[in-house]
Parts: C-alpha cells; structure tokens; sequence
C-alpha cells in the first residue's frame, strides 16, 4: 500500500492507493499552524489509514515548498512555519520508516503524467494556478528536481514581454518584482477586477461587466505569454493546468491562440489540458513517490 499526503496551507489530505493505483481511502484535515502540530497531524491521519486498511504502507508527501540540498531543510514554503524545519527526518522518526517529500507541484505533474491528462506523453508540464503559482516537470515519467532541487520554480521568475502598464510588476514576497506569481495568483486576478483587498476570481468568469472581463482578458494574455517562455525552453508534449484558477473554461480554447504568438517555431503542437485528478492530483502524486 502506498501513502500520500497533500500538506496545504489550508488543508492536509491523505489517500491510500491500492497495488493497480486506485485511491482506497481518503481523509482530510485543517493543517495547523504550527510545525509540530503539522507532524503530529500527519502521524496521526497515517496511522489511521493504516490501522483502517489493516496494513503498512510506504509514505510520499508534497509540501509547498522544497528540501535545500544543502542542509535539508524545508525553504521557499508560504505557510512559513515549515520553512527552516527538517521535515523529512521529523517525520521519519516519528513515523517509524523513510518518508519521501517533493514539492506539492512536482506531485501534481507526477500524478498527471502516470494516468492523468499527461498518461503517454514523454514530457510534462504541470501548473498550479491558485493562491500561489508553481508547477512541476515530469520527463520519462520521472519528476525533474534539479540540481539546485528548483526545477518547474516557474511562478518566480519574471513575467516575459511585459509592457509599458505592467514594468516592472509588483513586488512578490521572495524580494524581486515583477514575479508571474503575482500576475496571475487568484488575489491578483481578483485585485485587478475589483481594487486592492479583493482576493476571491472564482466568480469572475461569469461576469458580464467590463471590470471582470478586462482582468480576464489580461490574466490570459499573461498566462499564455509565461507559458510561451516555457514552451520556448522546455517544449513539452502537454502543458496540465491544476488549481483554483484552472477550472476557468476559456483558458482550453484561448491558450492555443494565443501562445503561438511568441513561441520560436512554426508549429504548435503542445497540448493545454485541465488535471484529470483535479485537486486530488497531488495528494496521489505523493503516493507515487514510491513508484
């Protein structure tokens, strides 16, 4: 049996999946605030899972942020108190085995591409479009760390061909400016329809004003531009969009118009698809770190 736990900020979930890959059982959890209480949660909802299905099993989880290979610890996570904490060894010792972490990301595009919206591609790219802006690379079936363990830290770098309105872009909470993150997370998108303090985009797709639809219009202009630049570099077979913002219908029609426009070549074949797994993506994607 294989574990997965999607850590959140909001949310802890946990899914057992079976020997074919079917989920058996899930659960979910607020996550506490507080780092020790994030192991105990953890721990916790483990060993009942385990004590419910009547069996052992091995432990992946995604967290929001990634391992320094330096020293191992976790950085670059938005719930903060995980940042500067040896998450793998704390869990380990307090579960009693090994325990493997990947960014929450790199699980998205590791469920994705083993039987979700990127099954059969050599090469995936997958989004999270939400609160924060991240995505993960999967190559082979395999997930791309990197050297530096950043591979697919593509919300941090800075938005591409921006225009006189845009330079130099807000500024983002790791100390640069102009981050893709803070053009198109949701508050950002809600920000720009409805003014500063405005945090909710869920409703804005189905708004008739010019207000909702400029922000839109904008927001998908950026998003094809960003992911232009990945295609540029990367050149995927299929881009997979997950998160909150990736249930906005437009985006599957109007992203293969409009990416195109700034990508170096003369065919466009690169595939923009919805997570198949939707928000379960990456709580399964952390079972399969142990595939």
């Amino acid at each position: 049996m294989r574990i997965g736990v999607d850590l959140g900020g909001t949310k802890i979930e946990i899914a057992a999946l079976a020997d074919d890959g079917g989920p058996v059982l899930r659960r979910r959890r607020p996550t506490p605030p507080a780092y020790g209480a994030v192991i105990e949660a953890i721990t916790g909802l483990v060993g009942e899972a385990e004590a419910e299905m009547g069996e052992r099993g091995t432990v992946g989880v995604g967290i929001p942020g990634s391992l320094s290979p330096e020293t191992g610890l976790v950085r670059g996570a938005n719930s903060t108190w995980l940042n500067g904490g040896r998450l793998d060894a704390d869990l380990a010792a307090a579960l009693g085995r090994e325990v493997r972490l990947s960014n929450d990301a790199n699980c998205l595009a590791l469920s994705e591409a083993a039987d979700g919206a990127g099954a059969g591609a050599a090469s995936v790219f997958a989004v999270i479009l939400g609160t924060g802006v991240g995505a993960g690379v999967v190559v082979g079936g395999r997930i791309v760390e990197g050297a530096n363990r950043i591979a697919g830290e593509w919300g941090h770098n800075q938005l591409p061909w921006m225009n006189e309105a845009e330079f130099p872009g807000p500024a983002c909470w790791c100390g640069q400016r102009g981050c893709i993150e803070t053009f198109l997370c949701g508050p950002a998108l809600a920000a720009d329809a409805d003014g500063p303090g405005a945090r909710d985009a869920s409703g804005l797709p189905f708004r008739s004003d010019e207000a909702a639809k400029g922000a839109i219009a904008r927001h998908t202009d950026r998003l094809a531009r960003a992911l232009a630049a990945v295609v540029n570099i990367l050149d995927p077979e299929v881009v997979v969009l997950g998160g909150g913002l990736s249930n906005m219908a437009h985006l599957y029609s109007e992203l293969p118009r409009l990416v195109p426009r700034h990508v170096f070549s003369d065919v466009m074949r690169t595939r923009f698809l919805p997570a198949r797994h939707g928000d379960s993506s990456g709580v399964l994607g952390a079972a399969r770190l142990w595939d």
